[in-house]
């Protein structure tokens, strides 16, 4: 730690200069501090204020290791880890693994540049490479120098010292003197500016063992054990315009001579982390984002590549610059000159060896540890000679162990006959409880979906419907349990039978499924063993809603790998029949080998010649299709052929022995594997998909020759070399498993989710067009809906005047069609009124308004608006068969009390009961086509709104004998018939009044289009849709204001659409609109305006319907206008 306040390198100074930029500049970005202590209190202030700190110092550990406090903190130069990674390659090249000796200076009164350079080394040596490693501080003062070579014998072989240069010859001269350049000691001189290589002269350079004038010429000799590591000098065009600019603009503006070295490297780095922020920062902003978004910023930076002005710059991810080095040793012995022998490349992870040897002085490196001379409590480095007493001691001793041996021998020989004796392995087959197939799959999730091509199962697998479940299950002892029936009459317990169930019994191992026991009662012959409940490694590869990325994949590998590495070191030897099927997964996502060994309960199937059995062949080595049986060493490379099969498979996931571009059937391939015409049968390779070395382990595995095959150790050692991320602990690898299992879960389930949202939705929606809304959530809740009475509401009831006649004219489909088509324009239109439909019976229409959420008197209201537009919509209505034709609707309405509920539980009804019901009934059989009959209750209902027409018809007898009225239109205050328009308000309900039956005929029209401007009197307007005529008296004599929804704008440019209830106009036609100022009408209250309205179509079509209806004096032409009144 600095002492001085103000020093270059001060602790207290750079944190101010921070705090004054932060608050005076506000900057996005700081480059520097260089030294690590200034670095770590800015850094820290960096990650506070989330401000990225840039910087090629701060070399120390703590950065890398304390990433939390300095999150934004950022490398461009060298750093001691990086250093530390290259050590530690070195170690790994020279077979250097047990112990090593750090000596260095550590004057801690200034930035402590050689602790934290040798620190790197310390940590990735000590808990990266499990060395044992001592360090020592280097003292210049009495005593010091003596200390350190004591050190050095008692710490270990390989020696790296980190101090000044004149440190270096100090240690070198004591340990000449103490013969420890003999060549049984290495001394690795951490020199990463290259300081000692320089020289005073062009001839002293390179020489770190001459000093001024040659007096230390004597040294070179000892300098022979003695190799320097250096940063790696840039040799790109760039780095040296760049180094001269630096030394030029040095001297020009600071008065500071720089001379051409390894220092400069800094100022490189820190023109490069310029650079880099400067990229990453053009990059945030094309993408929308900010400047001060550091994270984002410090983000783009991890494990980023780009060529700087020190050449490749590659960063790590945590955000640190891979470093090179450069390893130099003495190249010619007499002139004692060094150069260059290794170049280590950070971004490789690498040495790169010159071609140029190190001279060592015994001709090869020293050793490490070597016996004897550390380790000296070792009892084999005793050499003291033996006593008499010791030997005696020592034969009385050997005699004992004999005995014991043979003791232990005969014991466990009767044992082992007690033990074949007993059967532990036996199981009765009352102790197996099974149970359905579903009731396993609810308990253990054994159900999995069908998989191989044609009808391949695997020797543990059965189907049952259109699933397979991996094995039967039963229950043994409370725990499920994998049952595989042998196909044998009796088995024969002889020796050989009793050892391979011994065998089966005694083996116990991760990645083999347990032995539990076997079932010998005729004729339930079984092999019972541990159950597996994620099926078989075939199955997982063949559900693609299963993601395996390369970790997971590689992870299934090595565990196959290994089991069968224990499978062929035990006493089974092999497996014989491995697949993908037999190799199945438990809950933990563990891969275990299954179905090996009890070669006597097999039974052989080489008479059958099914799909079935080609298909469980597609795994079969070739030599074992030709000879059927191979001794023990042939089947275990049999079984590495097998493997290599499994490996496609799991690379690919296109199923076993896949071709790309061949359709085989399983025999057909069998046929040519077996025989083994060049070029050799094998499946395909896709380098595309998977890699290289993967595809070379691959065609090593299916070799024709068995002897070309690896065995598993081998295997085992190749996949671990390319499969670096496997290496990882078991627990993490387990986690990681499980994991990616739950993220895919996860993506199951929120599909399931949204599924399962979307037919709820569904089914909500089918609901509420069956039930009321507020019945419906009624039931939804669970509750329970009871009856209700209501003491008033208007039912409606029509139905289609001939519609017996046209049905039977009809054939049964054309009768559905046109009442569908009816009855779906119908829904259509009471979707836009408080009403609710009951019910439809053939051709009669049931709706009631005012029930089940009570509306006031608005009930009748909205009925007779609903009449209204249905009989305007039944006009223009076309039946698809009979297009000519006129359906004749007949309506009847009539108001009064009901009772209303839920009827039934299987196709629940919500029924209407009461004599209200049944007179609106007979008031529409009672009715005329056409035209609307409404009772005497509802006419006094309809009174109190002032806005429906209402002609009288008299008594009508019907059983009883009542009062009717029949519904001529719907007028306001006025008098008119009207349609107005959907922006009317007023006294008549939200949307205006609705209207239908005889209309006048207009023979002229009533002026020239004007469009957009408003003349006295009204002028015609043209538009599409509807004409409208508009009275309006003008502004002096109008009492009140209009309503803001009436103020049209001027014009007139976008007239108001006719009323969508209407349906679709076959035939549209230019309209014509017109209107004048609103005037006080008669009959309108004070303050209220009255409206006219004019609609038709001109010019109308006539129909042949029209004609048809005028020729039969029903007085009705739909080419007329409709006229209506309004009062605003």
């Amino acid at each position: 730690m600095s002492s001085e306040l103000g020093g270059a390198c001060s602790e207290y100074v750079a944190p101010l200069k921070a705090v004054d930029l932060k608050l005076y500049h506000d900057p996005d970005v700081l480059f520097g501090p260089g030294c690590v202590y200034p670095a770590a209190s800015v850094g820290r202030f960096a990650s506070h204020w989330r401000l990225p700190l840039i910087t090629a110092g701060a070399v120390a550990v703590g950065f890398s290791e304390k990433r939390e406090h300095y999150r934004t903190t950022v490398r461009t130069g060298p750093s001691a880890p990086k250093l530390g990674a290259f050590v530690s390659h070195l170690h790994a090249h020279f077979n250097w693994s047990s112990r090593a000796a750090l000596l260095y200076v550590d004057r801690k009164t200034d930035d402590r540049p050689y602790y934290f350079t040798i620190e790197g080394i310390f940590q990735e040596l000590q808990d990266g490479s499990n060395l044992t490693v001592r360090h020592h501080i280097y003292s210049p003062d009495e005593g010091g120098p003596d200390t350190a070579i004591h050190f050095i014998k008692t710490s270990g072989r390989v020696v790296y010292l980190c101090g000044p240069p004149e440190m270096l010859r100090r240690i070198m001269q004591l340990a000449q003197r103490e013969n420890l350049t003999n060549g049984d000691y290495v001394f690795f001189y951490v020199d990463v500016f290259g300081e000692s290589l320089r020289g005073d002269s062009a001839h002293d350079a390179f020489k770190p063992w001459q000093q001024g004038s040659g007096q230390d010429a004597g040294l070179r000799e000892a300098f022979q054990t003695v190799l320097v590591i250096t940063y790696y000098e840039p040799q790109n065009p760039e780095y040296q315009h760049f180094q001269t600019q630096l030394i030029l603009r040095a001297k020009q503006k600071f008065g500071v001579q720089l001379n051409y070295s390894l220092m400069n490297l800094v100022a490189g780095c820190f023109y490069d982390g310029v650079l880099l922020y400067a990229m990453v920062l053009n990059e945030t902003l094309r993408e929308g984002g900010s400047k001060k978004n550091a994270t984002q910023l410090i983000e783009k930076m991890r494990d980023r590549k780009f060529q700087g002005v020190t050449g490749l710059v590659s960063m790590d991810s945590n955000n640190d610059r891979d470093t090179d080095f450069n390893l130099w040793a003495m190249g010619d012995p007499e002139s004692g000159q060094y150069e260059v022998v290794g170049h280590y490349s950070g971004a490789e992870k690498q040495i790169r060896w010159l071609g140029r040897p190190i001279r060592w002085v015994k001709g090869a490196p020293p050793l490490d540890n070597p016996p004897c001379v550390f380790d000296v409590d070792d009892p084999s480095c005793d050499k003291t000679p033996l006593s008499t007493l010791a030997i005696v001691a020592l034969g009385t001793g050997l005699t004992f162990v004999m005995f014991g041996i043979s003791s232990f021998l005969i014991f466990r020989k009767l044992m082992l006959e007690k033990e074949l004796a007993s059967m532990l392995w036996r199981i009765r087959w009352d102790e197996l409880h099974f149970g359905s197939a579903e009731r396993y799959h609810k308990g253990a999730g054994s159900r999995l979906t069908l998989s191989l091509r044609g009808s391949s199962y695997g020797s543990l697998m059965t189907t049952h419907g259109k699933y397979q479940i991996f094995a039967n299950t039963a229950h043994f002892k409370g725990n499920v349990v994998a049952v595989k029936h042998v196909n044998k009459k009796r088995i024969e317990l002889t020796r050989q039978v009793l050892f391979e169930l011994k065998h089966m019994r005694d083996i116990q191992f991760n990645h083999l499924t347990r032995f539990i026991g076997a079932c010998i009662d005729p004729p339930n012959i079984c092999i019972v063993t541990e159950y597996c409940p994620r099926g078989s490694l075939q199955d997982i590869l063949e559900n693609e809603s299963i993601n395996l990325d390369w970790m997971f994949r590689y992870s299934l590998i090595n565990d196959i790998v290994k089991g069968m590495a224990f499978l062929h070191n035990s006493i089974i030897g092999h497996h014989g029949s491995l697949k993908s099927s037999n190799c199945v997964v438990d809950s933990r996502f563990v891969l275990k080998i299954t179905d090996y060994g009890l070669a006597s309960f097999r039974t052989p199937c080489d008479g059958e010649d099914t799909h079935a059995l080609y298909a469980k062949k597609l795994w079969t080595a070739p030599e074992l299709l030709q000879k059927g049986h191979l001794p023990a060493q042939g089947m275990q490379k049999a079984d590495v052929y097998s493997f290599g099969i499994i490996v496609q498979e799991i690379a690919l996931r296109n199923g076993p022995f896949y071709i790309e571009g061949m359709d085989l059937s399983p025999k057909e391939i069998v046929q040519k594997v077996r025989n083994s015409q060049k070029p050799f049968f094998r499946p395909s390779i896709d380098i595309g998909v998977h890699s290289e070395e993967l595809a070379v382990l691959m065609e090593r595995c299916w070799a024709q020759e068995p002897a070309e095959r690896p065995d598993f150790s081998q295997i085992k050692i190749f996949i671990r070399r390319f499969n670096k991320e496997g290496s990882t602990s078991i627990l993490d690898n387990l986690l990681s498993r499980m994991e990616q299992y739950a993220n895919n879960l996860e993506k199951l389930v929120e599909e399931r989710t949204q599924a399962y949202l979307e037919e709820k939705r569904k089914a909500e929606n089918l609901l509420y067009q069956i039930l009321p809304h507020s019945v419906a959530e009624q039931l939804k809740r669970g509750e329970t809906v009871r009856a209700e009475a209501f003491d008033s509401v208007t039912i409606y009831f029509s139905d289609i005047v001939g519609f017996t006649a046209l049905s039977a004219e009809s054939t049964p489909m054309q009768v559905v069609t046109l009442l569908n088509d009816l009855y779906t324009c119908f829904d259509a239109i009471i979707d836009n009124f408080d009403v609710y439909k009951v019910e439809t019976i053939g051709d009669a229409y049931m709706v009631v308004s005012g029930l089940p959420v009570r509306n006031g008197k608005l009930h009748a209201h909205e009925i007779v608006r609903m009449a209204l537009a249905l009989l305007e919509a039944v006009k223009t209505f076309k039946i698809r068969h009979r297009p000519n034709d006129q359906l004749r609707l007949r309506i009847g309405i009539h108001t009064g009390p009901v009772c209303a509920g839920v009827v039934g539980l299987k196709m629940p009804r919500y029924c209407l009961f009461g004599d209200t019901v049944n007179t609106a009934s007979r008031m529409e059989s009672n009715g005329q086509a056409l035209k609307i009959h409404v009772s005497s209750t509802t006419k006094e209902v309809l009174d109190e709104f002032g806005c429906f027409e209402l002609e009288l018809r008299g008594d009508v007898e019907m059983k009883v004998r009542m009062q009717c009225w029949g519904q001529r239109g719907d007028s306001g205050p006025g008098g008119s018939d009207h349609f107005p328009s959907p922006r009317a308000r007023g006294r008549c309900g939200r949307t205006g009044c609705w209207v239908s039956g005889k209309t006048p005929k207009l023979s002229e029209p009533r002026g020239t289009p004007t469009p957009g401007v408003h003349q006295d009197p009204p002028q015609q307007y043209w538009g599409t849709g509807a004409q409208w005529a508009l009275h309006r008296p003008s502004p002096a004599s109008a009492p009140a204001k209009l309503p803001p929804s009436l103020l049209l704008p001027p014009g007139w440019e976008d007239p108001p659409d006719p009323p969508s209830l209407l349906g679709p106009d076959p035939h549209p036609q230019p309209l014509r609109l017109g209107g004048s100022e609103p005037s006080p009408g008669p009959g309108c209250p004070t303050g209220h305006f009255a409206f006219s309205f004019q609609y038709s179509a001109s010019p109308a079509p006539v129909s042949p319907l029209s004609q048809r209806e005028e020729r039969s004096g029903t007085g009705l032409d739909f080419a007329a206008p409709l006229h209506t009144s309004l009062c605003i």
